[in-house]
């Protein structure tokens, strides 16, 4: 055991150097270290020397002062960093993020220039290098540079960082932008003039250097993303101006150069001046979106289609430009006061809408300044010629005669007359009750009229209604007649018709059988020659056939007689022409005479005749007895 603790001796002492080290060596070598995420901020304690002591006015040491020093530590090893003389503070890095800037504020550095709320930018590593800050003459306070999204080892003992979110523009919107530094606005001057290089605001320093004015500016900035010092500009977002269609927009310029007149002498209601100019610009906006600054232009919108105004109590238009009118109220020349409602209808061309409005100022005070009095003036002295029933009377006349007129007075103020209505006239109750009177007696008188006319014609019904209930007999009557004469004239042209008919056919059958005789004397004609010619040629060939075979027969004959003889030929021949009719060579009967004689062959054929003819003799005799008696 002993032996163990004996080798073991070593241990502690390596147990506490290793735990103490981190003791030790800040302690007696002054060792210090900074993380990879952090920098070490230095307090310097005291100095030894007189002569290291901070100016007046400074609270950063940049020369090795006692106090925060303006190096900070980045991450590392540092020796000679002795704790009884620096104090060291781990502070994290600053991290701007995405969305967002950081503004800068300085504690310490030279003063501001007069008139001026932001520091100018100095080279200094984007606020890493506080000593390059105060060596360059940094200001001090707010500074017109920046931090972009990102991550810097920023001394928080000189600067303090704010955070705060960039500028988005949103669609349809123009950003209006107030300046708060710069050089300030001329006289007369209500917003600054346009200077170009510092990219829509985001780059102070050259907007001032290119003598950018302090305030309201004319220019505005368009939908987008933006890295806007809110120390340097105010922006506001509003809409764009939208110009319906069937509109224009005059713009009145207030800021611009002075513009000179383009109406020349004919015009004296105020300047008419080109695209920038200070004034009324001569070309309108046509209809869409524009980005407008609404605080150094003011845009009137004018309708260039027709426009109707309406002078009744009861009735107003969208545009509610006539919503101040009424109906108008006129007396006649008899003394009686009615009412009467009118509708005008203008038209203000494109290129006329801006004398208008440097006229009138807008579209409002065109109506109550020109048209409510014209209108209502000229009914009221046109009532005044006559009484109320011409007035009713010559409606149509008047609401010619009043287009006219205004038409004539409108081209004067650059607008187009385009029509003018008379509506409802409402005449006094007591001139109405009398009219009403005197109507009804009309009506009375007219009805008594017809009451009479319709006796009248009751009394010509009746009469015309007895003869109509005749009437049926009559053209019975009438209607029987004309049946039967027109049967009558029916049968005769039916009488006629046949005779004709039947000529016609007669006539028609004789030539039919005219031609039909001739033709068939023509084909007999024809035929007997045909049948005589045939008949010569047949007998022609007969009689040649007939000889031929004669002839033959004879030559024949001749030769068989000299060959035979004659009456052995003769004997041969009756033979064949018996043989030829069935009659036997041999007779069944024989007849001879006395003493066996006999004429031969003659003597046969009369025993065979007489043979035939008792033959019939017996068959009659064998079919009477059947017919006439039963047999026995």
């Amino acid at each position: 055991m002993a032996d163990l603790i004996f080798s073991l001796w070593w241990v502690v002492p390596v147990l506490v150097i290793l735990v103490a080290y981190k003791f030790v060596l800040r302690v007696f070598f002054g060792m210090v270290i900074v993380p990879d995420d952090r920098i070490g901020l230095v307090v310097k304690k005291y100095v030894l020397a007189r002569d290291k002591r901070l100016p007046d006015g400074r609270i950063i040491a940049i020369h090795g002062e006692a106090g925060m020093q303006a190096k900070a530590l980045a991450p590392g090893l540092y020796w000679s960093m002795w704790p009884w003389q620096y104090s060291i503070t781990m502070e994290p890095f600053t991290i701007v993020p995405q969305g967002k800037l950081g503004l800068v504020k300085a504690r310490d550095g030279a003063p501001m220039d007069t008139g001026r709320v932001l520091g100018k930018p100095v080279d200094c590593d984007k606020f890493q290098d506080t000593v390059g800050f105060l060596e360059h003459n940094g200001q001090k306070g707010p500074q017109a540079a920046f931090l972009t999204p990102g991550s810097y080892r920023i001394n928080t003992f000189m600067f303090e960082v704010e955070m705060v979110p960039i500028t988005q523009i949103q669609e349809n919107k123009v950003g209006i932008v107030t300046t708060l530094d710069g050089e300030p606005l001329e006289k007369g001057e209500i917003a600054g003039m346009s200077v170009a290089g510092h990219k829509n605001y985001q780059d102070p320093m050259a907007f001032i250097n290119a003598g950018g004015r302090k305030g309201l500016q004319e220019d505005v900035i368009l939908a987008g993303t933006y890295y806007l010092n809110p120390w340097f500009v105010i922006v506001e977002q509003v809409s764009m101006v939208y110009i319906p269609i069937g509109y224009v927009g005059v713009v009145n310029s207030f800021v611009g150069p002075e513009g000179k007149d383009t109406t020349g002498d004919t015009f004296k209601h105020g300047n008419i001046v080109k695209h920038g100019d200070k004034g009324v610009w001569e070309q309108p906006l046509d209809p869409g979106k524009h980005p407008v600054n609404i605080y150094t232009h003011a845009v009137e919108v004018v309708p260039t289609t027709n426009i109707v105004l309406n002078w009744a109590d009861s009735r107003t238009e969208a545009h509610e430009l006539d919503k101040n009118l009424c109906t108008i109220t006129v007396r006649s020349s008899d003394g009686f006061t009615f009412n009467l409602d009118v509708s005008q209808i203008i038209h203000i061309p494109r290129n006329e809408a801006p004398k208008v409005i440097a006229r009138f100022g807008n579209m409002k005070n065109l109506v109550s300044q020109v048209l409510e009095p014209t209108i209502a003036n000229y009914f009221r002295n046109s009532a005044q010629k006559s009484d109320v029933i011409e007035f009713l009377a010559n409606r149509v006349q008047r609401q010619e005669d009043a287009k006219s007129h205004i038409s004539k007075v409108l081209d004067d103020y650059n607008v187009v007359g385009v029509d003018t209505l008379i509506g409802d006239i409402t005449p006094p109750a007591a001139l109405m009750k009398t009219l009403t009177d005197r109507k009804l007696a009309e009506q009375e008188k007219i009805t008594y009229e017809i009451q009479r006319n319709a006796q009248i014609e009751r009394k010509e019904f009746e009469s015309a209604k007895a003869g109509a209930d005749m009437q049926p007999e009559v053209v019975k009557s009438t209607r029987q007649v004309e049946i039967n004469t027109q049967m009558a004239a029916s049968k005769v042209a039916a009488s006629k018709g046949e005779a004709e008919a039947k000529t016609i056919n007669a006539k028609a059958d004789a030539e039919v059988r005219t031609i039909i005789a001739k033709a068939d004397a023509e084909a007999k004609t024809v035929n007997a020659k045909a049948d005589a010619n045939a008949t010569e040629v047949n007998g022609v060939a007969e009689a040649a056939k007939i000889k031929a075979i004669g002839l033959s027969e004879a030559e024949v004959t001749k030769q068989k007689t000299e060959a035979m003889g004659t009456e052995q030929y003769a004997i041969v021949r009756v033979a064949e022409a018996l043989a030829a009719h069935g009659i036997k060579l041999v007779p069944e009967i024989l007849v001879s005479g006395k003493d066996g004689g006999g004429n031969g062959i003659i003597d046969a054929l009369i025993g065979n005749e007489m043979l035939k003819k008792l033959q019939n003799a017996n068959d009659i005799i064998e079919v009477k007895p059947a017919e006439d008696k039963p047999a026995k």
